[in-house]
C-alpha cells in the first residue's frame, strides 16, 4: 500500500510541476511574440507545441529505452493526441461569448489537415506490422513521418505569414535586458516540463504492474492525461489573454509533434521498427484521433454557433463520444 501510495504521489508531483511551468510558457510566449512580431497562431504552432510537448519525447525515448516498454511509448503518443483533441471542448464551453469554431482561424485546418496524414502513416504501420520489411532496423513510417511533420511547419508558416501580411500589426520590442530575462524564464520553464516528463515512463510502468493494468492502457489513457498537462496550462492561458488562435494552434500543433515523437522512438529503439512491435490496439487510437481531426475540420468549415444545452457545440459532444469510445476499446482489448 505504501509504494503505491508513492507512485501515486510521483503522478501529482509532475502534475504540479508541469502545470505550473505550463502557465509561466504562455505568459513569455506571448511576450516573446510581441518582441519579435510573431503572429500568435504560429507560436502556438510551432514554439509551444514543440516545448510543451516535451514530456511525451521524454518519455517515449525513455519507455523505449530504460523500460523497454513500446506498447507504453506508443500508447502514450497517440493518447496524447485524442486528450489534446478532448481539450479542444473545454476551450469551447469556455468561449461563452465567442463560439470556438466561429473565431478560429482557417489556418488551423492546414495543421488538423497535416494531422490526418501522419495519423493514417501511423494507423498504416501499426496494422501492416511485420508484414512491412524494416530498412536500417526501422519502419517505412519513420522518414515519411519526419519529412511530413517539416512540410507541415513550412506550410504552415507560409499560410500563416500570407495570412498576417494583409493586417500585420507593429511588433512592441522590448528592451535587451528584458528580453534576456523573458528566454531565460521561458528556458527554465521547458526544462521543468522535460525534467518531470522525464519521470514519468518508469512511475507508469510500475503502476500498471502493481495495480494490474496492461502498459497500452496505462499509456493511452493515465500518462497521456498527465503528459499533456502543459497543453491545458498553455491553452487556458492563452485563453486568459484573448489569444484563441495560440491555443488551438497549440493543440493542434502538439499533435503534429507527438506523432513526429513515434518516428524519433523508432530510432532509439534498437530491437526492430517500432509499430511492428507495438499491439494492434493501438491502430484503433490513431483511427480516433484521425475521427477527432476530422470533426474539428468540420466545425472550421461550418464553424456551428449553436450549443447542445447551451455548454458546447455538437462537434465537442462527438469529441467526447469518441474519447470514449477508445477508452473503453483500450480497457478491453490491450494487452
Amino acid at each position: 500500500m505504501r509504494a503505491m501510495v508513492w507512485l501515486w504521489l510521483q503522478f501529482l508531483l509532475c502534475a504540479a510541476l508541469i502545470a505550473r511551468a505550463g502557465f509561466v510558457l504562455s505568459a513569455t510566449a506571448d511576450r516573446l511574440a510581441q518582441d519579435h512580431g510573431w503572429g500568435r497562431g504560429w507560436i502556438g504552432l510551432a514554439l509551444l507545441a514543440t516545448v510543451t510537448s516535451l514530456p511525451e519525447l521524454a518519455s517515449g525515448v525513455s519507455a523505449v529505452t530504460l523500460v523497454d516498454a513500446p506498447n507504453l511509448a506508443v500508447g502514450h503518443a497517440l493518447g496524447a493526441c485524442v486528450v489534446n483533441l478532448l481539450f479542444l471542448g473545454v476551450v469551447d464551453a469556455l468561449q461563452r461569448r465567442q463560439p470556438l469554431y466561429r473565431h478560429a482561424s482557417a489556418t488551423h485546418l492546414l495543421s488538423a489537415a497535416f494531422g490526418v496524414v501522419m495519423l493514417g502513416l501511423v494507423a498504416l504501420g501499426l496494422v501492416a506490422g511485420t508484414r512491412v520489411p524494416a530498412v536500417l532496423n526501422q519502419g517505412p513510417a519513420t522518414p515519411l513521418l519526419l519529412g511530413v511533420y517539416l512540410l507541415a511547419l513550412r506550410s504552415v508558416q507560409g499560410h500563416e505569414r500570407a495570412a498576417a501580411a494583409a493586417a500585420a500589426a507593429p511588433a512592441q520590442p522590448v528592451a535587451a535586458a528584458e528580453r534576456r530575462r523573458l528566454w531565460q524564464r521561458f528556458a527554465l520553464a521547458a526544462l521543468v516540463v522535460l525534467a518531470a516528463g522525464s519521470w514519468l515512463p518508469e512511475a507508469g510502468d510500475r503502476l500498471a504492474v502493481a495495480m494490474g493494468w496492461s502498459r497500452s492502457f496505462v499509456g493511452t489513457v493515465f500518462m497521456s492525461v498527465v503528459t499533456t498537462l502543459p497543453e491545458m496550462a498553455v491553452t487556458l492561458g492563452a485563453l486568459r489573454i484573448g489569444a484563441l488562435d495560440m491555443a488551438i494552434g497549440n493543440l493542434l500543433g502538439s499533435n503534429l509533434f507527438n506523432v513526429t515523437i513515434l518516428a524519433i522512438d523508432d530510432v532509439f529503439y534498437v530491437r526492430g521498427p517500432l509499430l511492428a512491435i507495438a499491439a494492434p490496439v493501438h491502430a484503433g487510437t490513431a483511427l480516433t484521433a484521425m475521427v477527432m481531426t476530422g470533426l474539428v475540420m468540420i466545425g472550421l468549415v461550418m464553424r456551428p454557433q449553436g450549443r447542445v444545452l447551451r455548454l458546447v457545440s455538437w462537434i465537442s459532444v462527438g469529441l467526447l463520444a469518441a474519447w470514449l469510445v477508445n477508452v473503453v476499446l483500450i480497457a478491453l482489448g490491450a494487452g
